[in-house]
C-alpha cells in the first residue's frame, strides 16, 4: 500500500481499516457452496457459466460494462405456480408473474450480498422491469437472462422463445448474478431438448406469433402481449393527444381499456397473454397430466384460453391481424400502432409539415 496523506492516517475509519487483518477470498469460488447459497436464497435451481463461454460472446461487452472484471455468471431459475399462470383471469396470471419476479429479484440480491460479504464483487441486474429505457429502442436489458440460463445448462429455448427447464418446464422465471471470480465447476448445456414438440404453444397464441415451422413474429407478440408496457402506453398517449375531447377519446378507447391501462400504471403492468407458457406440458414435474389424458388436458388447459373473449391488439394489415380474425373470430381485434413508430407529421394550414 502506498503512503497515505497525514490527514487520512489520523481519520478513525482509516485507522480501523488499517488495524484489521487483511484477508483475500479464494480466487476460485467453490461451486457446491455457491449452489447451496442460491438455493437457500430462494432459487429452485442454479448453475454457473463462464463469461468466456462461446455462446456468451454477444453478452461479454454488456457484462463487462455492467461489472468490470466479470468472470462468471450465475443463472437461477424460479418456479411459478402452474394453475395460476393457466387462469384465463389475467389478474391471477399477472400476479403470479409479478410475485415470482419479486422473489427472483430478492434472491439475486441476497446472493449478491453474500458474495460481497465473502470479498467478491458481484451485481444482480433486474429480472424484468425496470430496465434501461434511456437506450430504447435499442437493447434495454443489462444481461440476457435466457441466453445465460441456456449456456449454463438450466434449460433449452423452446419454440415459444422461452426457456424450458428439464424438470419445471416453461413455468420458470430467470435471474442472473455477475461475479468477478471463476467457479470450480461450470454447468453443462443439456444434451436433449425438454420440448415434446406438441405445438400447443402454437395453438394457444391468439395472434399467431409462434409458427409450427419455428419462425417467431416478435413484433406481433410485443404489440399484443406488451400492450400495457412502454410501447402500448406510448400508443395510448398518442390516442389521448389525438382525441378532440372526452367524447372522442371514449369513442376510441373503451372503459375497460382505460381501466386496464390505469391499473397497469398504478401497479406492475399486465401481460395480455402468457398462453404459450400456460399450455406447455414439457418438464418432468408438468408432463404427467398430459400423458395421462391428453383430451382432458386440452379441455381444461388449452380450450379456456382459446375460448376466452378478449381484445387482440394488432398492427394494421399485419399477418397477426389476418390470423387472429380467421382463427379466433370471437376475439375482436383492435388496430394499434404499437408505439413502434411516431405518427405522421401533421400539415399546418399553410400545407407545411
Amino acid at each position: 500500500m502506498s503512503a497515505l496523506p497525514a490527514k487520512l492516517t489520523t481519520h478513525p475509519s482509516v485507522q480501523a481499516v488499517l488495524a484489521r487483518p487483511r484477508t483475500t477470498p479464494p480466487t476460485v469460488i467453490d461451486a457446491a457452496w455457491l449452489r447451496d447459497l442460491c438455493l437457500a436464497a430462494g432459487a429452485d435451481d442454479a448453475a454457473v457459466v463462464s463469461l468466456d463461454h462461446p455462446d456468451l460472446a454477444g453478452e461479454r461487452e454488456h457484462a463487462l460494462t455492467a461489472l468490470p472484471g466479470t468472470r462468471s455468471l450465475i443463472a437461477m431459475a424460479f418456479r411459478m405456480n402452474r394453475d395460476n399462470l393457466r387462469s384465463p383471469a389475467r389478474s391471477v396470471a399477472n400476479q403470479e408473474f409479478h410475485q415470482t419476479d419479486e422473489q427472483a429479484n430478492h434472491a439475486a440480491r441476497t446472493v449478491t450480498q453474500a458474495l460481497q460479504d465473502a470479498g467478491y464483487r458481484a451485481l444482480n441486474p433486474s429480472v424484468g422491469f425496470p430496465q434501461e429505457m434511456d437506450r430504447y429502442p435499442g437493447r434495454i436489458w443489462v444481461v440476457a437472462h435466457k441466453t445465460v440460463a441456456v449456456a449454463a445448462g438450466l434449460g433449452v429455448m423452446g419454440l415459444h422463445r422461452n426457456v424450458i427447464h428439464p424438470k419445471f418446464g416453461s413455468f420458470v422465471l430467470l435471474a442472473t448474478v455477475l461475479v468477478d471470480a471463476e467457479v470450480s465447476e461450470y454447468g453443462q448445456a443439456l444434451d436433449y431438448n425438454p420440448c415434446i414438440d406438441c405445438k400447443l404453444c402454437v395453438a394457444a397464441c391468439p395472434i399467431g406469433a409462434i409458427r409450427k415451422t419455428g419462425e417467431f413474429d416478435a413484433l406481433a407478440c410485443a404489440t399484443h402481449n406488451y400492450r400495457e408496457f412502454m410501447s402500448g402506453f406510448t400508443d395510448w398517449v398518442q390516442t389521448v393527444a389525438d382525441s378532440e375531447d372526452a367524447a372522442d377519446y371514449r369513442s376510441r378507447v373503451t372503459d375497460s381499456e382505460s381501466a386496464s391501462m390505469w391499473q397497469s400504471l398504478a401497479s406492475p403492468p399486465g401481460y395480455k397473454s402468457g398462453y404459450c407458457l400456460a399450455v406447455c406440458p414439457a418438464g418432468e414435474d408438468v408432463l404427467g397430466p398430459y400423458l395421462d389424458d391428453r383430451k382432458a388436458f386440452m379441455d381444461t388447459v388449452l380450450r379456456p384460453l382459446q375460448e376466452k373473449k378478449e381484445t387482440l391488439y394488432v398492427l394494421p394489415g399485419s399477418a397477426a391481424q389476418e390470423y387472429a380474425e380467421r382463427r379466433f373470430p370471437h376475439k375482436p381485434t383492435k388496430e394499434v400502432s404499437g408505439g413502434w413508430q411516431p405518427p405522421a407529421a401533421r400539415k399546418s394550414s399553410t400545407g407545411e409539415a
